[in-house]
């Protein structure tokens, strides 16, 4: 692991003139379930640094909350619905189902990706069922091949996912989540989650945080996100680490295990 770690640091350096100046590890935090209510999403995406934001398709303050985030300098996604195991007949819009067809499913996302404006990126919204099935993931990669430079972030919700290594096989830049900031609205639940991801970047050279625009979340990131500097990390937008990540794919060896 810690020879996996410097070798991975080392590639992400030998990349990025932003790691180089000090080692420090990188953190990226996507904040998610954009696009219902105004005043939240505004909130968010005047956080500090170069933080991402999700959005949901069909809903009714996507394309305000889109345009707004891009005017700032901030990364815009769409964070597109997959079935999860407890949807039962319910599925919110825009979802893509495990019942549909190839072309179906080629429809939905296409009008998903084209409903959010600037999105450079794709992350997965719930889809505990539909990023078990390599079909249906396959799909999934083939329909973000279509749009030049899309990469795509496993929101990993849950731990049988292939979602990440599907996007791997057929050449897709991805990474997955590494932390839920906010699994529930407690102020302790994000302080300690938070401390948790910069645990992880120190181990790992970089960690991917995620959050919702809870009056709880973003009043924390707003006091935390101007120390990490000082703290020792650098935070680097979703896109950098993506890239930085795919490229130490592509330059790292495998470690030998003897």
């Amino acid at each position: 692991m810690f020879e996996q770690r410097v070798l991975l640091i080392a590639a992400l350096c030998f990349a990025s003139p932003v790691l180089a100046d000090s080692l420090k590890p990188g953190i990226a935090i996507i904040i998610d379930d954009l696009g219902y209510e105004k005043a939240a999403g505004e909130r968010a995406i005047r956080l500090p640094g170069p933080i991402a934001y999700a959005i949901l398709p069909a809903t009714p303050r996507a394309t305000l909350l889109a345009e707004t985030a891009h005017a700032m300098g901030k990364e815009v996604l769409l964070h597109v619905p997959l079935q999860a195991m407890n949807d039962h007949d319910h599925a919110e819009p825009g979802s893509l189902l495990l019942k549909m067809s190839r072309k179906q499913f080629s429809s939905a996302f296409v009008s998903n990706i084209e409903s959010i404006p600037h999105a450079i990126g794709v992350n997965s919204h719930r889809g505990s069922l539909l990023t078990r099935h390599p079909g249906h993931m396959t799909w999934l990669m083939e329909e973000i091949q279509q749009y030049e430079n899309l990469f795509f972030v496993d929101s990993y919700t849950t731990a049988s996912s292939i979602a990440l290594s599907v996007a791997m096989e057929r050449g897709v830049p991805a990474v997955k989540r590494d932390v839920f900031l906010d699994p529930d609205t407690e102020p302790g639940t994000v302080e300690r989650e938070f401390a948790r991801l910069k645990r992880l970047a120190r181990q790992q050279g970089y960690a991917v945080g995620i959050g919702h625009p809870y009056p709880t979340t973003l009043e924390y990131l707003e006091q935390a996100l101007p120390d990490l500097q000082d703290e020792g990390f650098n935070l680097i937008s979703i896109s950098q680490l993506v890239a930085l990540k795919n490229q130490a794919r592509e330059t790292v060896p495998p470690v030998s295990a003897e």
